[in-house]
């Protein structure tokens, strides 16, 4: 599995965490979530900033022993004015403890995959940021939309308020690009996740849904050269597979390794050829099959 340079990863970590409390400011804590159906934006930063706590305190610890596993989570200020200081203070420690030093030293990891456990959390702490960022500043885009609807219906201070909420919108939604590479590697994490033994304990129903009998799903990424930007899936009867190879498939979803990371998570939809630029090419059911049956757990 390709991964990126550690340095890399908590750059980016850090950035995308600045990316998403700028979003989440823009939107207003009590702004619905449209990717994390049941979310609002509090429950979005509570989880971010909780969770890289969290596994700051276990790389901090070298916790090897998942009885050992922090059971205090981390207090989200109650006024939204402080959490971009809170998630700023988060992201930092969180990249902190991921440090060089850290990397192959004995930390649990969640997934039994055979990396170690801050280069799983690494990996993990990245997701976090990179797909819940796109959360945060889809939530802000909704509410600015919101608010210019009522606006229109309303009267002209209620049209100003509207465009100053649009304002910040658009500025939160400037910086949700994700970069070729980072999706690439939250891409293989993914999978391995999806293929781990920890999803076949805490997800029977998903891993046997998607078993099967030598079926093949193609992901290529139209943006990353060879394969490195190129998952190919097997359906297998005991478990799935996955290798980073190009090969002819049962179905190929092609497009941008963004693109293909947020379809993946269920952030856009399959068949939305003009928001995610992605094509599909055989069995369309097998792919939406595959989405439908790998949801993480809360959003």
């Amino acid at each position: 599995m390709t991964e990126l340079n550690a340095e890399h990863a908590r750059r980016t970590i850090v950035d995308h965490t600045r990316r998403l409390a700028e979003s989440a400011a823009a939107a207003g804590p009590d702004a619905v979530v449209p990717t994390a159906p049941g979310w609002t934006v509090t429950d979005l930063v509570e989880h971010v900033g909780r969770t890289q706590h969290w596994v700051a305190e276990i790389v901090e610890r070298r916790i090897t022993d998942p009885a050992q596993l922090p059971t205090e989570m981390a207090a989200v200020p109650a006024d939204a004015g402080r959490w971009q200081a809170w998630l700023t203070e988060s992201a930092q420690r969180a990249a902190s403890a991921c440090s060089d030093a850290a990397l192959d030293a004995p930390v649990f990891n969640a997934a039994w995959d055979g990396r170690s456990g801050t280069r799983f959390w690494l990996s993990s702490l990245l997701n976090e940021a990179v797909v819940h960022g796109f959360d945060a500043a889809r939530a802000a885009d909704a509410e600015a939309a919101r608010v210019a609807d009522a606006g229109d219906a309303g009267d002209a201070g209620d049209a100003g308020d509207a465009g100053d909420a649009g304002d910040a919108a658009r500025q939160a939604d400037r910086p949700t690009d994700i970069d070729a590479d980072v999706a690439a590697a939250l891409i293989g994490n993914h999978l391995a996740m999806l293929t781990s033994p920890t999803w076949r304990l805490q997800r029977p129903e998903s891993a046997h849904a998607i078993r099967g009998t030598g079926q093949t799903l193609q992901w290529l990424a139209t943006d990353i050269a060879g394969d490195a930007g190129a998952w190919l899936v097997e359906r297998r009867p005991d478990g799935v597979a996955w290798q980073p190879r190009s090969l002819r498939a049962d179905v190929t979803v092609t497009g941008p390794a963004r693109s293909l990371l947020l379809v993946l998570t269920r952030r856009l939809p399959l068949t939305d050829h003009h928001a995610t630029g992605i094509t599909v090419d055989g069995d369309a059911d097998l792919a939406r099959h595959w989405l439908d049956h790998t949801a993480h757990v809360s959003g």
